[in-house]
């Protein structure tokens, strides 16, 4: 049996210590938020989000950051842009003993570090892991069946995740490259923020076809301007994640993205639905591609719909209207 503390009692960290529960471990979960955690005690659910799911009287609730201490594995399920701050605030309970494992998607402002980065300044001495892929909440929840790859370079703490994790309904990969699995996961949600706006202007499956597939080029692109490995995005932390996240109402970034394609504001579209993750990552996304001077149109033209007032149908204008070229990297015959 494994002591899990989970970080976050949003919907993911909600699902993972769920499903970590009927695994027979010992789980706590952790909020800074007192009422969401009484709220959970009171009626067994996070209504506002993880609905419908009902959260084990065995798994223990708490507003303490103390309980960290002497876990096997501390799972970060804070949203990116609080991540750093409260793993400050963890670190003094946190044994060097504790496997890190970060399941939260982003790019840090100004940084433009990873969350699994930003994981490994607050805690040295740790090692740090990921665990990411085709995996809504909703689902995992559930027991619907599900694959996931926890990306780490300690082989041993890897496969002690995988085994710690791993259920009849959720099955756990390995994966030695962190960076690809952490670009994947992250950037797939600004390219389905765009999906969504396609979703919302009444395009079809042709244009959401064409969006992933290039989309997925823009991720690989970046990803090894990083250092990532290139078949990691073609597994599941790159087009797994990037297909389940455009494709599902499950998906916040989706769904974000429908508005503002039907005319609500970018600003209105985020505050209606809550956490997307996709919104401060198009920001970030965005400079760090012209800091390495990657290649990333969508991304751009995106950045252009949600900072800088650009209409949708007018981006997409842009896209369709780009000088003609080769669709892989390699000149066409060598031309």
């Amino acid at each position: 049996m494994a002591r899990i503390t989970v970080l976050g009692s949003g919907a993911f960290g909600l699902a993972l210590a769920i499903n970590c529960d009927n695994n027979g471990h010992s789980v706590t979960v952790w909020s800074a938020f007192e009422e969401e955690i009484e709220t959970i005690r009171k009626t067994g659910e996070n209504a506002a989000k993880l609905p419908g799911v009902k959260v084990n009287e065995s798994i223990k609730l708490t507003t303490e950051l103390s309980c960290a201490k002497d876990a096997d594995i501390v799972v970060l399920g804070i949203p990116s842009p609080f991540l750093r701050g409260v793993c400050e605030q963890a670190a003094e309970f946190i044994s060097k003993d504790s496997i890190i494992l970060n399941t939260s998607k982003g790019l840090e402002a100004d940084s433009f570090k990873t969350m699994s980065q930003v994981a490994k300044e607050c805690f040295p001495d740790n090692t740090v892991a990921v665990l990411t892929g085709p995996s809504h909440a909703e689902e995992v929840g559930r027991g619907i069946p599900t694959t996931v790859i926890t990306a780490c370079e300690n082989y041993e703490a890897a496969k002690f995740i995988q085994k710690t994790f791993s259920t009849t309904y959720f099955r756990v990969y390995l994966c030695d490259d962190v960076m690809g699995a952490e670009i994947g996961g992250s950037l797939k949600n600004v390219i389905a923020l765009a999906a969504g706006v396609c979703d919302g202007l009444g395009f079809g499956d042709n244009t959401k076809a064409a969006l992933m597939t290039r989309g997925i080029s823009e991720i690989r692109r970046l990803g090894i301007a990083m250092g990532a490995q290139e078949e990691t995005f073609a597994g599941l932390s790159g087009i797994g994640d990037l297909i389940v996240t455009c494709c599902s109402m499950h998906s916040r970034n989706r769904r974000a993205g429908i508005l503002i394609g039907k005319g609500v504001s970018p600003e209105e579209a985020v505050k209606q639905i809550g956490t997307v993750e996709g919104y401060v990552c198009t920001k970030n996304a965005y400079a760090l591609a012209k800091k390495l001077m990657v290649d990333m149109p969508i991304t751009q033209e995106l950045y252009g719909i949600l900072f800088d007032g650009r209409p949708a149908n007018q981006a997409l204008s842009h896209l369709m209207n780009r000088p003609s070229t080769t669709e892989t990297e390699a000149d066409f015959l060598n031309r």
